[in-house]
């Protein structure tokens, strides 16, 4: 019997995507299917970066293709398309930029900016197009954490070109003080830095732009859960008691001006002595995950409480750069696609979809 393109797609609805269980065919990814005698052709289109996956998915969609009966030949190519997504209601999305990313906690010294340069490395690293903002502005670390420096270039007078490094376009007030200088503004003047940081600089064609965003729910925080335009948010907390009520006020906070949490990342989760392999939860164990469970929320995994993740992020190569084929990095790109396929699944932006009406005199 000749083979059907309904008979060939029920046989690669067999294959299901990793992160959502969901199979490829009903969610419409499989496309342009092509059936020639015994030869058959289709692609496979994901909405999050997931180079890592590829050759897996590629491998499973031939074995399902050539389990049907009287094929020969399989032709199958597998990509990604990030779109831009729904943000805040009244809000316009940002040159050059598809979707934000605020990575957040309530407290300080939770492993946040560590959290939020191996996030911005591992999707790129996945195959996406990625921007970094320090919006850190009494304490920015990702001139560091990437090894920047210098004033940031203008082109044109207007807009500050980003920072280069590692694959990603990095912009952060401390390109533009001193290191020891500190910064010794009110509230309305930070938020007012922070906007000037996001809005004028030049992002280029960027899938996400990762903010690492300053610890606590002040003026900062509101300007950037008010005015720009985020995707979502990603909240990384210790398990620690302490830790974790400041996290849930940081979560409130995103909830109240309707900003969708992605995730949870549970930092510092355990320690593994390097000399016996002794594991110990110096924070407290599973602290995190028992709070995501309990609000709802995606648990995006754990990390583990590493000498190795410091000395990498001081020395300007973060652990996803300086170990890319580690267990480590391993970790920071599986919570790093599990946020993008969390983004995917946000309401599409329809913005663009809506004619430009001009009132005038003849009209």
């Amino acid at each position: 019997m000749p083979i059907t393109e309904q008979a060939l797609l029920a046989a690669l609805a067999s294959v299901r995507d990793p992160h959502t269980g969901q199979d490829f065919v009903s969610t419409r990814a499989v496309r342009n299917v092509q059936v020639e005698g015994g030869d058959v052709a289709f692609d496979v289109e994901l909405g999050y970066p997931a180079k890592s996956l590829i050759p897996q998915l590629r491998s499973e969609f031939i074995a399902a293709a050539r389990a049907l009966p009287g094929v020969d030949n399989v032709s199958v190519n597998v990509t990604t398309r990030v779109i831009a997504h729904a943000v805040q209601r009244g809000i316009q999305l940002l040159p050059g930029v598809k979707n934000i990313i605020a990575v957040a906690s309530g407290k300080g010294g939770v492993g946040k900016s560590t959290t939020a340069v191996n996030l911005a490395l591992a999707l790129s690293a996945e195959g996406a197009r990625v921007g970094l903002l320090d919006a850190d502005i009494y304490g920015p670390s990702m001139p560091t954490m990437t090894r920047t420096s210098g004033k940031p270039e203008s082109l044109d007078g207007k807009l500050m070109e980003p920072k280069h490094a590692m694959g990603l376009q990095i912009n952060s007030i401390g390109f533009l003080v001193d290191d020891a200088q500190a910064m010794i503004w009110r509230g309305p003047m930070a938020s007012q830095a922070l906007e000037q940081l996001i809005m004028q600089t030049r992002w280029d064609d960027l899938d996400y732009l990762v903010v690492d965003m300053p610890p606590g729910t002040g003026d900062i925080q509101l300007t950037m859960a008010q005015k720009v335009p985020l995707t979502g948010a990603v909240i990384v907390t210790t398990p620690q008691d302490i830790a974790l009520i400041d996290a849930r006020k940081g979560i409130t906070m995103f909830q109240k001006v309707s900003v969708p949490i992605l995730g949870l990342v549970e930092n510092m989760a355990v320690h593994v002595c390097s000399n016996c392999g002794h594991a110990e939860h110096i924070f407290g164990a599973e602290g995190g995950k028992r709070m995501a469970a309990e609000l709802g929320m995606d648990y995006l995994g754990a990390l583990p409480l590493t000498l190795s993740i410091r000395e990498h992020a001081d020395s300007g190569q973060p652990t996803v750069a300086a170990e890319p084929e580690g267990d480590i990095a391993a970790l920071y790109r599986d919570i790093a696609r599990k946020v993008a396929v969390k983004v995917a699944q946000q309401s599409k932006d329809f913005s663009a979809k809506f004619p430009t009406i001009t009132i005038s005199k003849k009209t």
